[in-house]
């Protein structure tokens, strides 16, 4: 069996004062993605900055950075339309336009930390729709068991194709579901019977949750997204690192690491 592993090099919350190995700028982002694309890495989750490391939609940024990592790798782009909690949803659609193989698509609002995570539902139906046009592959971004079940809703309205439906189930946010395992077996146990998955969880609890997502069939992410220490106590000297990590726990529980490739066909993504 062979997992899909996705590197998320940036995000949306950390800054270099967290982290100052943060890749944020469009250059950093494609050393670093190319980095974890010769590791192993299929799948690349961008998140795009602006020149003072704010987060942006803006579609320059997007698409020099987009065309950068495709200079240095082959790995396949996975471009979020989350973005930051302080742009606004229009110009984060608006970043499908650039058809990336992959694009975010966040079913609900929600509180997110201190702060909150705007996806009212006409417009998400509306993107949704929109995808479909262009032929980018929605990840479903879940963080609570509501948001699955919008996710279904959209499905049988015929917004979102079932062959097979890629989740990404987000815990560990305030505001979402906890990061522990009884949480995770519960939206795993309800997902789609042919969905492919991964597990995101958020801070101290990352690799033991990415554990039990490849023991459960699922895929992997890693990055400084997700997880700004390596262990505790010691901050991760870049994205590499993490997704070394997420690669030894794949092979310790002998599966294969698949490559852009094989990645394209477990997706299943839209031909161009």
């Amino acid at each position: 069996m062979s997992v899909v592993i996705t590197v998320a090099p940036t995000g949306p919350i950390a800054s270099k004062a967290d982290n100052p190995h943060l890749p944020t700028q469009p250059e950093e982002i494609a050393a670093a993605v190319a980095a974890a694309s010769r590791a192993g890495a299929a799948v690349a989750h961008i998140h795009l900055r602006d020149e003072h490391g704010r987060p942006t939609a803006d579609p320059g940024i997007a698409r020099r950075t987009m065309d950068l990592i495709a200079e240095r790798c082959p790995i396949l782009i996975q471009l979020s339309t989350g973005v930051g909690l302080d742009v606004p949803f229009g110009p984060r659609a608006a970043l499908v336009e650039l058809r990336p193989r992959m694009a975010t698509l966040n079913p609900c609002s929600m509180s997110f930390g201190g702060g909150e995570f705007r996806n009212p539902p006409a417009e998400v139906r509306r993107l949704a729709a929109r995808m479909r046009e262009l032929d980018v592959k929605p990840e479903l971004e879940i963080y609570d068991t509501g948001h699955l079940d919008a996710c279904l809703r959209l499905r049988d309205e015929g917004l979102l194709d079932d062959q097979p439906m890629q989740f990404s189930i987000v815990l560990g946010v305030a505001g979402g579901m906890a990061a522990t395992p009884d949480n995770l077996l519960t939206l795993v146990r309800r997902l789609p019977e042919n969905a492919v998955w991964q597990v995101i969880a958020i801070g101290r609890s990352n690799l033991a949750l990415t554990a039990m997502g490849l023991a459960l069939g699922g895929n992997a992410r890693a990055g400084l997204e997700d997880a700004l220490y390596v262990r505790k106590g010691e901050l991760s000297p870049g994205n590499l690192p993490l997704v070394e990590r997420a690669i030894r726990l794949a092979h310790d529980l002998d599966l294969s690491i698949a490559g852009p490739d094989e990645a394209e066909k477990i997706l299943n993504l839209p031909v161009r």
